[in-house]
């Protein structure tokens, strides 16, 4: 694989920093939302942030 620059790697950190902010509030709205159907469409959303937020660790070599 190709070096990343030095943008590419500030990038790719902020885009971490911004999915895993979403991930934890999504997270923490689908544990205190009374509605079960909006309680899962809350975990859904944490899910994909947190898959996003793993595949770009991984791009960075800190992944799984």
């Amino acid at each position: 694989m190709q070096e990343l620059t030095a943008k590419e790697l500030q990038l790719i950190s902020d885009a971490l920093t911004a999915e895993g902010l979403i991930c934890k509030k999504a997270r923490a709205y689908s544990n205190t939302l009374t509605d079960m159907d909006l309680a899962q469409c809350m975990t859904g959303i944490a899910d994909e942030h947190e898959e996003r937020f793993n595949s770009l660790l991984a791009i960075i070599g800190g992944g799984k």
